[in-house]
Parts: C-alpha cells; structure tokens; sequence
C-alpha cells in the first residue's frame, strides 16, 4: 500500500496526467456532441454511435501512461526509485496499478460524459442503457483504457525514451492496426489478432457497423476479445519488467 501511495502522490504532482485527462475529456466529448447534435433519421443517434470516438480519448490515455513511467528514465528519478525499492518488480507494477486505475476512471467519465452531452443536446432521441451489450458498449470503455494503459506503460518500460514510446503508440493504433487489414490475402487474418482491435471488439461486439467499416471474422466473442487484449497487454508488461530488472536503470 505504501508503494500505491508514493506512485500516486508522483503521478499526480506532475501536470501531464491533468492535462492528459482533460484533454481526453474535452476532445471525446466535443466530437460526440458535434456528432449528435447533426444526427438524423438517415444517421440516427444511437448508444453506440456515443461511443463512437472514445479512440480519440484513449489515445491520449496511451501517450499519458507512456509519460508516466518514460519521463522518470527522462529525468533519472527511476534510479531513486529502485534506490528506495529495490524490488524493481514491485516498484514497477505499483506504477502501473495506479496509472491503469486512473486510465479506466477516464475511461468511465469519456464513456458516460459523451452518453450525457448526447442525451442533452437530444433529449427526445431515446438512447437509454437497458441492454447488456449498451452497458458494455459504455462502462466497458472504462476497461479497455485500463488495459490500453498497461500496454503503453509495458512498451514505456522496454524502450525508455518519451518520444520513441509514444511515436510507436500512436503509430500501431492509429495506422498498423488499420493498414494491416489491406494485405492481400492475408490482411484480414492479421488483423483479427491484433490488441487493440480486440479491444474495439470488446465494445462494439453485437452491434451494427458503421457504413463502410470491414467486417471482421473475429476469433474470440466480446469478453473473449477483451481477455485477449489483456493477456498481449501483462505478457508484455511481464517482458518489460524482465528487462528492466536485468538492465541498468
């Protein structure tokens, strides 16, 4: 619990995780309400066309997990860190409980903020959460940015250098993931493997695509696809606390 403590009262001394959440908040919620307030019966408002651009707030999360653990290699706070503990493992996953914990509470107010704003500017447009899939399609968001944050911190650790970090994020989400689908012939097959597609599987497992979005043969249903994302996100994790146990801080 100590551990928990020091990690939190670090994280939040500094400006980038505020800044991170509220532009996470700020850039998901306008899009959603500029998106609701120009639906019609031809794009009707629905749950999940709310959640539609959560991605938008999770890649902020990614670069704000990523900052977290880079910027202490950065600034060689890291060596006073395995100085006090020197257990590096446990240093380590304290960092990374109290930085996925706050990922999914951003998550969680991402999900529900552009589910209100939606709800405000139509009031008459019945998006209520009844269903079992609505419900996982907005509190889920919560989980997939705790998990999208033990990835980002697992590949902050292994590479160590802020820029490297957050350009191979940013990259993999926003451009492999998507491109990789356009190989011939075997695209598809890669492409239902990858994490954060899984992840996007998750949420919008059951529910109609968007107008022009690839039909993908997923290998898992919706809590199998978040399990998966999960399991590449701690077997890195694993990898990256590995290395940094062997190497110098």
């Amino acid at each position: 619990m100590t551990l928990l403590a020091v990690e939190r009262i670090k994280l939040f001394s500094t400006r980038s995780p505020w800044w991170c959440a509220a532009l996470a908040l700020v850039i998901t919620v306008g899009i959603t309400a500029l998106i609701a307030a120009n639906t019609s019966t031809e794009f009707p408002l629905t749950v999940g066309v709310t959640q539609a651009f959560y991605t938008f707030g999770m890649y902020v999360v990614l670069v704000m997990a990523a900052l977290a653990i880079t910027t202490e290699y950065r600034f060689s706070t890291i060596r006073a860190t395995f100085l006090a503990v020197p257990n590096r493992i446990s240093a380590l996953l304290a960092k990374t409980v109290v930085v996925s914990l706050l990922a999914g509470v951003i998550g969680e107010l991402v999900a529900f903020g552009s589910w209100g704003i939606s709800k405000l500017i139509k009031p008459d447009v019945n998006i209520a959460i009844n269903t079992a899939q609505e419900w996982r399609n907005v509190a889920g968001v919560g989980a997939v940015f705790f998990v999208g944050a033990i990835f980002a911190i697992a590949i902050g650790t292994l590479l160590r250098h802020t820029a490297g970090a957050v350009a191979l994020l940013l990259v993999w989400a926003l451009v492999v993931e998507s491109l990789v689908g356009i190989i011939p012939k075997i695209g598809d097959d890669i492409q239902r493997w990858m994490p954060f597609v899984n992840g996007n599987r998750f949420l919008t497992a059951g529910t109609e695509p968007f107008p022009g979005e690839p039909v993908i043969n997923y290998p898992f249903g919706a809590w199998g696809s978040l399990g998966y994302f999960a399991a590449i996100s701690v077997g890195l994790l694993i990898v990256a606390f590995v290395v940094a146990k062997r190497r110098d801080a």
